[in-house]
């Protein structure tokens, strides 16, 4: 995926197939954008095209789009693209995974539990 950063109306649309789970035109969709006219959904969806989020087909005079990754997919690769910079600066990533733990534990305790599991097994399978 070449470029990830959305703006708050790609957001809405790629939430949006998410939810529907099926190709869409922009007709399917415009039903749950009040307010936003036909060619703005029709250019944002057009530039979620180009920026490799969505595929796009051909169906009679319309296109049909669907998202390239699941939501959570895509979830992963907007945190790697963001942390990964980061992570690259050592005194950067110190900062970064403390704030990570502190979040983690302060959002729910399993998840702290959990962080520490992926972290022994992670440490497993590099010692393998």
């Amino acid at each position: 995926m070449a470029e990830t950063r959305l703006g708050p109306l790609e957001g809405r649309v790629l939430d949006a197939l998410w939810t529907r789970g099926r190709a869409c035109s922009v007709r399917d969709l415009q039903p749950l954008f009040p307010g936003v006219a036909y060619t703005t959904l029709m250019t944002t969806m057009e530039r979620l095209q180009r920026k490799g989020v969505l595929t796009r087909e051909k169906q009679g005079r319309a296109f049909l789009y669907t998202p390239c990754e699941t939501r959570e997919r895509f979830r992963v690769t907007i945190a790697g693209g963001t942390i990964a910079p980061i992570l690259a600066d050592r005194e950067g990533a110190g900062a970064l995974l403390s704030f990570f733990v502190d979040a983690v534990g302060e959002q729910d305790a399993a998840l702290l539990d959990e962080l520490e599991r992926l972290i022994r097994e992670k440490r497993k399978d590099e010692s393998s």
